[in-house]
């Protein structure tokens, strides 16, 4: 809890204690009122304050006004208990709906400590590291292997393997060097690196991302929104029913009726109507109903960023994938191994050997597939060609391993390619010895997600993405996924989004985690975006984000949805039941004080407790 909530927290134990020490006191009158007042005004100052305010600025009709008009009523009537327990239960829930949003907060935050926290800066022939907030454009920083690339800019020196998969949603790493362009996040792989930079970290998209996080809860559902609009309504209404409440009958009895106008009775009546028909159980468990679904979603591993997406979510009936990275590791790893006139093993000790001196993901990929202790002593005159491979000697023999483009270039035929996946051919001394391929492992979860998916009534589901046709559909047969599209550009994705969204009965979610897939993270009903190793612009662009890359979190943040609504209409139709059955019985004179209380602390209360509920989802 932070410092406001701490002392919202005192505040309502010690007018809870001193309510309960004055209910057990045998006092009366004067006395009785004055010690009553003690936690009554402990608890509700700030209500009272925000209805004189809202008087003053002639926007009176709110549910600080309703509350106080409704506790002043009791107090009039003598039900001193009853009133500060309504203030006391209207700030609990007060309570555990900031609770709810600095916990979702909170995981946001944590969600941020991947992103990259400082910059390395040269002074004094030392590297310094500095808050990237103090890097101005135009600075130069130093990034070494292994670290992130904390600004965007151009590389002024340097040239080194750059895994960009958490930008551009492919797995293939790209050689950069002077003059290029490159953007905050990727992970400098291998050689270091200085760098232009071009935007200040203010500026930067992780700090578009917590501005953006400090204002989710303006994004209100139309729950929400519809609970907003019916309390601007609904509070003058009443009001003004209790008036009439309080002055039409006596009127009418003495006028017409020739009776006595008895004030008192029907006064009582007006301030128990007044009493029953304070919206508490509306105006705070549909909020928190609401905030505990996220963060239910939270403590699940999946950020959401508004109450109108998880809404939305609830109403999702088509699923889009990207595949690299969002149902695949995005990662190499050897996948198959074709040998010619030489045994498997004897071609991936070569190939380990020939790449061990090399930083490029595939060449480790290789050098760890091999599993074995690599013996150097034997390897000489390394040249690693950029774009192509890498060209040693083993014991004297000459070894290639590379591309097709590397064969080529030394006149090596090599058989055609049918491979799924990134080949790499191997050649002793100027003969082609087979090939290993090298491919990314589609995720251990990814198709328990599909399933799961299906069982939560998501019945058709599309992967699309810029690989081949070939890698593309062995994914989707792994997946159980029955449509997909390859080869595709980023506006290619964006057209065919439109068409589904055209094609869908119902909401439809898109799930990527590069920078190509932004736009259609963007233009989906709902983007749900990877938050490990996504990027930041997807990250921004998405409306769901799984802080842990698990695509099996999906069906999940459906579930949560899904009971989440359940539970919000639940309050809605028991509140406004409940209310408008007491409101006639008061206005009857049937319904007493005690009934009223009921209708207000008692709904809100087991409508609070409802909405709880919402934070717990099962796993299965």
């Amino acid at each position: 809890m932070n410092k406001k909530q701490k002392k919202m927290l005192k505040r309502i134990i010690a007018s809870a204690v001193i309510t309960i020490i004055c209910a057990i006191l045998p006092v009366r009158g004067w006395l009785r009122f004055a010690l009553y007042m003690i936690p009554y005004i402990i608890i509700g100052y700030d209500i009272l304050t925000n209805a004189v305010r809202g008087i003053l600025n002639k926007q009176p009709f709110d549910e600080n006004f309703l509350m106080a008009t409704a506790t002043v009523g009791a107090i009039i009537l003598g039900e001193y208990t009853e009133a500060t327990a309504v203030m006391l239960f209207y700030q609990t829930g007060e309570l555990f709906q900031s609770y709810a949003v600095r916990k979702s907060r909170r995981s946001i935050s944590e969600l941020m400590d991947i992103r990259p926290d400082y910059a390395n800066i040269e002074e004094n022939g030392k590297l310094t590291q500095v808050n990237p907030y103090e890097i101005k454009v135009g600075d130069i920083v130093t990034v070494l292997p292994g670290e992130k690339i904390p600004l965007d800019g151009v590389i002024t020196e340097g040239k080194t393997t750059l895994n960009t998969s958490a930008l551009t949603g492919e797995s293939v790493p790209r050689d950069a060097e002077c003059g290029d362009e490159v953007i905050s996040g990727c992970i400098n792989l291998t050689g270091l690196i200085k760098i232009r930079t071009t935007r200040e970290f203010s500026e930067s998209t992780v700090s578009k991302i917590l501005d953006m996080v400090e204002n989710a809860s303006s994004r209100k559902s139309r729950s929400e929104n519809f609970i907003s609009r019916f309390a601007k309504i609904y509070t003058p209404a009443v009001c003004f029913s209790a008036l009439v409440l309080a002055v039409l009958p006596p009127f009418v009895r003495m006028a017409f009726l020739k009776l006595p106008a008895d004030f008192g009775i029907w006064i009582y009546r007006a301030l128990t109507f007044l009493v029953i028909s304070c919206p508490c159980a509306l105006v705070i468990s549909i909020p928190l109903g609401f905030f505990a679904g996220i963060g239910g979603a939270g403590n699940a591993g999946v950020l959401v960023k508004g109450s109108n997406y998880l809404e939305a979510l609830s109403k999702v009936k088509c699923v889009i994938f990207d595949k690299t990275g969002t149902m695949t590791q995005g990662i190499f790893e050897v996948a198959e191994i074709y040998p010619e006139n030489i045994s498997s093993g004897e071609l991936l000790k070569i190939a380990a050997l020939a790449e061990s001196y090399s930083n490029h993901p595939i060449s480790k990929s290789i050098v760890k597939a091999w599993k074995n202790e690599i013996d150097k002593s034997g390897v000489s005159d390394v040249e690693e060609i950029s774009g192509r491979g890498v060209k040693v000697k083993i014991d004297g023999k000459t070894v290639l391993a590379g591309n097709a483009k590397l064969m080529m270039d030394f006149g090596i035929s090599i058989p055609e390619n049918s491979h799924i996946g990134t080949v790499v051919y191997i050649a002793l001394d100027g003969e082609y010895k087979g090939l290993i391929v090298i491919s990314d492992t589609v995720k251990p979860t990814a198709k328990a997600a599909v399933t799961a998916l299906w069982k939560n009534g998501i019945k058709r589901m599309v992967m699309l993405t810029g690989d081949s046709a070939k890698t593309a559909d062995a994914v989707a047969i792994k997946l159980g996924i029955k449509e997909v599209y390859s080869e595709l550009l980023p506006a290619d994705k964006v057209e065919l989004t439109e068409k589904i969204l055209a094609e869908t009965k119902g909401k439809v979610a898109f799930v990527g985690d590069g920078i190509n897939d932004a736009p259609v993270l963007g233009r989906a009903d709902v983007g749900i975006a990877m938050g490990a190793l996504g990027s930041d612009a997807a990250i921004e662009a998405a409306d769901i984000v799984l802080m842990d890359d698990n695509p099996e979190k999906i069906a999940k943040a459906i579930r949560i949805s899904k009971k989440c609504m359940r539970i919000v209409y639940q309050n809605i139709y028991f509140a406004i039941g409940i209310k408008l059955c007491c409101l006639i019985l008061g206005a009857f004179g049937i319904a007493n004080m005690w009934v009223a209380i009921f209708a207000d602390v008692g709904v809100m209360v087991l409508a609070v407790l409802n909405a709880i509920r919402t934070l717990y989802v099962k796993d299965v």
